[in-house]
């Protein structure tokens, strides 16, 4: 089949082209900029790679459209951030494509009030791109069990994989965190450091695309979580790799307010952040639907992406 993947070049992107080209289907990508796979695979060698400037075009009405225009029968969209995006495409595609999935995010959650928590938990959003994409799935929900429209919508957790920066045990992205481990010296935590992170491997990500695709009749106005197995305490996570370095964990605890003013402003706010929502969700769902077992763990989804910081030299051991 015809398979187009908007936002290819990215994260999931990576490892999700090569699976569609691997699987025989004739890939189309569009994407901004001139931006390569954070892994090289020769299988790109048989996309047909399209640039757009998604933005400008929507300003005009144009990018609904020019998608159509590719004729695809399976529409991947890896990159709507907006209602008003997601609707221009359902209505460029309604009645032009045989199956549209969404990459949504395990923040349309908010505060979760039960743990491990399922995809019809009543959802409390909160900030803009956690409201934006509940607002995109309700909506994309609603036209697939109203209208017919063939949507899946995909919920990943925290991405990680080789070529970028996980998300750290502070819950932040700050690479010196992984430092502070590497060398023995004592890592300071918010809290107590109970808060839970749900890591998932950009390629166990590709996966569940792979497998909605496989059980469209499954997946058609479902949402999934793509997730490992289970979440990670950041006292946990910080004693694992703690120990994956050869030392055993020196960890110290304040309340949030007390260690933010410790922190930079960029990191203090990332790390509220990522502990405000907490997640811990369930994939109980995507394994009885769509047969999906992720790969990785969490701290080996985790340490993959360390080793290869390390391996640059990011990460001062």
């Amino acid at each position: 089949m015809r398979v187009l993947v908007i936002g290819a070049t990215g994260h999931v992107g990576t490892y999700l082209v090569p699976r569609l080209v691997e699987a025989g289907h004739d890939v189309v990508t569009i994407s901004r900029g001139t931006a390569k796979p954070y892994t090289e695979n020769h299988a790109w060698a048989s996309v047909d790679q399209r640039q757009m400037d998604r933005a400008a075009m929507e300003r005009v009405g144009d990018f609904g459209p020019a998608v159509r225009e590719v004729k695809a029968d399976i529409v991947i969209d890896m990159i709507c951030f907006t209602l008003e995006s997601a609707e221009q495409l359902v209505t460029a595609l309604s009645g032009h494509v045989g199956h549209f999935l969404h990459t949504g995010t395990i923040w349309t959650h908010g505060h979760a009030s039960a743990v491990p928590t399922l995809e019809e938990a009543p959802k409390s959003p909160f900030g803009d791109y956690g409201t934006q994409k509940a607002d995109i799935e309700t909506y994309l929900l609603q036209q697939a069990r109203l209208r017919g429209f063939p949507a899946t919508i995909i919920h990943p957790g925290h991405i990680v994989g080789p070529g970028w920066a996980p998300l750290n045990p502070a819950g932040n992205f700050n690479l010196q965190v992984f430092s502070t481990l590497a060398r023995g010296e004592t890592l300071a935590l918010p809290n107590f450091g109970l808060e839970t992170v749900h890591h998932v491997h950009a390629d166990d990500v590709a996966a569940m695309f792979m497998d909605a695709i496989a059980n469209w009749n499954a997946s058609i106005g479902e949402s999934f979580h793509a997730v490992s197995e289970q979440a990670l305490t950041l006292r946990g996570y910080a004693e694992s790799m703690s120990r994956w370095f050869g030392h055993e964990p020196k960890l110290t605890f304040a309340p949030f307010d007390a260690w933010a003013q410790h922190q930079t402003a960029e990191d203090a706010e990332a790390t509220w952040e990522h502990i405000a929502r907490s997640p811990n969700c369930s994939i109980a769902k995507a394994g009885r639907l769509l047969g999906f077992a992720p790969r990785y763990q969490s701290l080996q989804a985790v340490q993959e992406s360390v080793g290869w910081l390390v391996g640059q030299g990011r990460i001062k051991t």
